[in-house]
């Protein structure tokens, strides 16, 4: 392999295999680096929020989960199987700001509602640079379009990251729920 373009953390929660490996084929046609994590239980997901178990020269991070009401859904454990202070079912706001050190991260939640206010201001104050996530609820393959065409418009047409953004939002009516936030300056 050539010298990659960028290189991104996949982070892969669960029923959302058949998507995540369309991005990841995609990522990697275009010269992507990509790393990706299989999450199995909360703290897996935990060490990559953390920095423990991220590479320390990745770019960005592309949380590919399924969400709801502003909250990443976790995979269900029986309850003997969890870690002592686990968290279990969902993922919301109040665990990203305990995890959550993303410091001058891109963050992309890629799943429903994952854009909502307050999930959103848990990463901002976790460090990430950028946070871009729906704050609805999108189409499965909506919500694969809308990334494949942010990284194709970096990678191919050498747009930055918010020129890309805009031009993956104007795609259809739908991709409007896609919202880009940064830190109050």
């Amino acid at each position: 392999m050539s010298k990659p373009v960028m290189n991104v953390a996949l982070v892969v929660g669960p029923d959302t295999d058949m998507e995540s490996q369309a991005l990841r084929m995609t990522l990697e046609y275009f010269g992507v680096r990509v790393f990706t994590y299989w999450v199995g239980r909360p703290s897996d997901f935990i060490s990559v929020l953390s920095g423990e178990d991220l590479y320390a020269d990745t770019d960005m991070i592309i949380l590919n989960f399924h969400g709801d009401e502003g909250r990443f859904i976790m995979p269900e454990l029986d309850e003997d199987v969890y870690e002592d202070n686990e968290p279990r079912g969902y993922f919301g706001p109040e665990e990203i700001k305990q995890f959550a050190k993303l410091n001058g991260k891109i963050v992309f939640g890629n799943g429903c509602s994952l854009g909502l206010p307050a999930l959103t201001q848990a990463f901002l104050d976790g460090g990430c640079q950028m946070y871009i996530a729906p704050n609805d609820y999108p189409d499965g393959n909506d919500a694969l379009m809308f990334v494949m065409r942010v990284f194709y418009e970096m990678i191919q047409n050498e747009k930055d990251i918010r020129e890309a953004y805009q031009i993956a939002r104007s795609m259809n009516d739908e991709m409007s729920m896609f919202q880009l936030y940064e830190p109050h300056k």
